[in-house]
């Protein structure tokens, strides 16, 4: 299994091999992508596997990876509308 966390400019990917049964939250003390990017609060943010938000007591299987989701900065659909507003002008 995986933990992911992506930034605009780079990820980091975390592989980890643990005896099942395994959580979400178990995955992610593990890594200790808290350490690695500070800015992370672990125990509130989103996270998912292979794009599915799940909880922190989702288990785990054998090659799963574990994406931890950042807010959005701004809404899709305000940002999709100013840019056929941009195009028609």
């Amino acid at each position: 299994m995986r933990v992911l966390y992506a930034l605009p400019e780079a990820a980091t990917e975390i592989a980890l091999e643990l005896a099942p049964p395994v959580r979400v939250a178990d995955a992610l003390r593990e890594s200790r992508i808290g350490e690695r990017h500070p800015e992370i609060d672990v125990a509130r943010c989103d996270v998912g596997i292979f794009g599915k938000r799940v909880g922190r007591d989702a288990l785990l299987a054998d090659g799963d990876r574990v994406e931890i989701y950042r807010p959005l900065q701004a809404d899709p659909k305000t940002l999709r509308r100013a840019r056929a507003r941009r195009l028609r002008e």
